[in-house]
């Protein structure tokens, strides 16, 4: 009986904190190589006088290459500046143990489209970047939670604060931001 009880608690605890597998919006194999992408992971909001703002996380692997494709949505009526991603823009990751993990972007320079008079009268404005890890503090990222991302754009940075948990205004979904690399970065080694 002890045995069956010893058993019972294990598999209940081995079943509690098992990884849950890794889910892609694209996982394609074919004569020119491989790439597959996580589906997207909201990471930051702001709603704020009329203005929203979306940061959203991706992480991809095209032929054995890792990256993360960062994905800024911004809703206003007003004019929405844009942020341009260059070959000089970076992403900084503050992580809880107190050190910073950048991204490059790739060479590749893209100031975002702009939508105008969409929904209700506002101009949206999208805008993609793809960004390299550095091999030497790739292996950070499982360890520790991100505190903070700071986007560094072309003419412009950004510093956003990374929440342990974030109920989205947008869909009423709970998010952990913090720990989106721990938990999702084994997906693309």
């Amino acid at each position: 009986m002890k045995q069956l009880i010893t058993l019972t608690v294990f598999l209940l605890t081995f079943t509690a904190f098992a990884q849950k597998p890794c889910e892609y919006s694209a996982n394609v194999t074919d004569s020119i190589g491989t790439y597959k992408i996580t589906n997207e992971y909201l990471v930051n909001e702001k709603n704020f006088g009329g203005t929203f703002n979306y940061v959203f996380f991706a992480l991809a692997q095209t032929d054995g290459v890792p990256t993360l494709n960062v994905q800024m949505i911004q809703k206003s009526k007003d004019f929405i500046k844009a942020n341009c991603f260059d070959k000089n823009s970076r992403i900084f990751l503050q992580l809880q143990n107190g050190k910073i993990v950048s991204l490059m972007h790739i060479n590749q320079e893209n100031c975002g489209t702009l939508i105008q008079g969409g929904e209700k009268g506002y101009n949206n404005r999208v805008n993609t970047g793809v960004f390299m890890f550095m091999k030497d503090n790739f292996e950070e990222l499982k360890k520790s939670p991100v505190t903070m991302l700071r986007i560094k754009y072309l003419t412009d940075i950004e510093d956003y604060i990374m929440k342990s948990e974030l109920t989205s205004e947008m869909n009423g979904k709970v998010y952990h931001p913090d720990t989106y690399f721990m938990k999702n970065i084994r997906c693309v080694e």
